[in-house]
């Protein structure tokens, strides 16, 4: 059953969904997710994918939203890229519920502002355990689209899967 509250996403996570053709437990795990506008820049600037993520923004799974340039904005910034900064802003001043994103140092800033986030391994690992995903075999295909995945994560995820 898709979760109801705020969730909005970074880039990495949409992407990497999209490259190994996975965007479907996007719907079977949220009602929707809102995305900054500079992140779905970034999403359409790259030809892979981009078709996939239409369809979602066009089936409203996907709300595209202006962020404003603010104070926390600007502090931010100075850290991250404009989409992790966006997403994080939109999240922090709409109280979400869970923001998606992949990066070190934007999952740093995230906890700073006390936000509950998940990546695109948290997403397939959610997957797995309602037997949607061979976690296995999605984490091998994120490998192979560059996705870059320690050895000791892939074996915590694989173990945590079949808890």
């Amino acid at each position: 059953m898709p979760s109801s509250g705020l969730v909005v996403s970074d880039t990495s996570p949409l992407l990497n969904l999209a490259l190994i053709e996975r965007l479907d437990l996007l719907r079977t795990q949220f009602d929707d997710v809102t995305v900054p506008h500079r992140v779905w820049d970034e999403l359409a600037e790259r030809e892979a994918g981009l078709e996939a993520l239409r369809e979602l923004r066009d089936n409203d799974l996907l709300s595209i939203v202006e962020v404003e340039h603010s104070d926390l904005f600007v502090e931010i910034f100075h850290e991250l890229d404009l989409g992790e900064t966006a997403a994080i802003c939109y999240a922090v001043e709409h109280d979400a519920d869970l923001v998606l994103l992949d990066e070190r140092d934007g999952r740093r800033v995230a906890r700073r502002h006390d936000l509950e986030i998940t990546g695109v391994i948290g997403i397939l690992l959610r997957g797995a355990k309602v037997g949607e995903v061979d976690l296995e075999r999605e984490l091998d295909a994120l490998r192979e689209v560059g996705f870059w995945i320690s050895d000791d994560l892939y074996a915590r995820a694989l173990s945590e899967a079949r808890e």
